[in-house]
Order: structure tokens, then C-alpha cells, then sequence
């Protein structure tokens, strides 16, 4: 049974910076699409970044350059940097994983993908 546990998000004053986790179990699959979504109050959820099996990475317009995915693949786990918050970036966010991988990154980043975490709340404040 796949499960994914994200961990790291609170508060954090516009400009700061946190580091999201996301804790992958039970996955035994050779390939991966895998991502960070996020969802604030009355919005859709998106797929702010994404990496592949080849390690490529994909990010939302909204935050390229700001934030960085990174996965550590001995330790099963899977990362977000993120950094100059701001007020817009406060949401729940959330880790998912995906065997499928057509190797279009960007694809990763629909929420299409089969496993979800239960999310971490980031707040940003003034």
C-alpha cells in the first residue's frame, strides 16, 4: 500500500522561506511521476512541481525560480524548497506520485496522479 506523508508546512512571514517532505512508503514501482500540489480556499487544486524518473522538473509559472523540487531517492522521500513567499503561496499543499510517466515532465503536474498525501498547511503572513 502506497502512502505518502508530507511534513514542514506553518507559518512564515511574506519573504521567508520552508522546506516541505514528503515521506513515500510502499512504493515499488520503477517509475514515477511525482508532485506538489497545492489548494487555497475557493481554488482549484495545481500542481505547483514536478519531477520524473529521469529527474527531470517542471514548475508552475507562479513559482519558477522561487521553488525547487528535489527527491532522495535512498531515502524514499521527496522535497519542495520554497522560498520568497508570498501571500498567494498560502494554501494546502500536497505530495503525490504517479507509475505512469509518459517523460513529459510537465504532465506530472496534473492531478491525475493515484497517490495523495493528506497535506500540510503553509500560512504566509505580513
Amino acid at each position: 500500500q502506497v502512502q505518502l506523508v508530507e511534513s514542514g508546512g506553518g507559518s512564515v512571514q511574506a519573504g521567508g522561506s520552508l522546506r516541505l517532505s514528503c515521506a513515500v512508503s510502499g512504493y515499488t514501482y520503477s517509475r514515477y511521476c511525482m508532485g506538489w500540489f497545492r489548494q487555497a480556499p475557493g481554488k482549484e487544486r495545481e500542481g505547483v512541481a514536478a519531477i520524473n524518473t529521469g529527474g527531470s522538473t517542471s514548475y508552475a509559472d507562479s513559482v519558477k525560480g522561487r521553488f525547487t523540487i528535489s527527491k532522495d531517492n535512498a531515502n524514499n522521500s521527496l522535497f519542495l524548497e520554497m522560498n520568497s513567499l508570498k501571500f498567494d503561496d498560502a494554501a494546502m499543499y500536497y505530495c503525490a506520485a504517479d507509475p505512469v510517466d509518459s517523460g513529459v515532465v510537465s504532465d506530472c503536474r496534473g492531478t491525475w496522479l493515484q497517490y495523495w498525501g493528506q497535506g500540510t498547511q503553509v500560512t504566509v503572513s505580513s
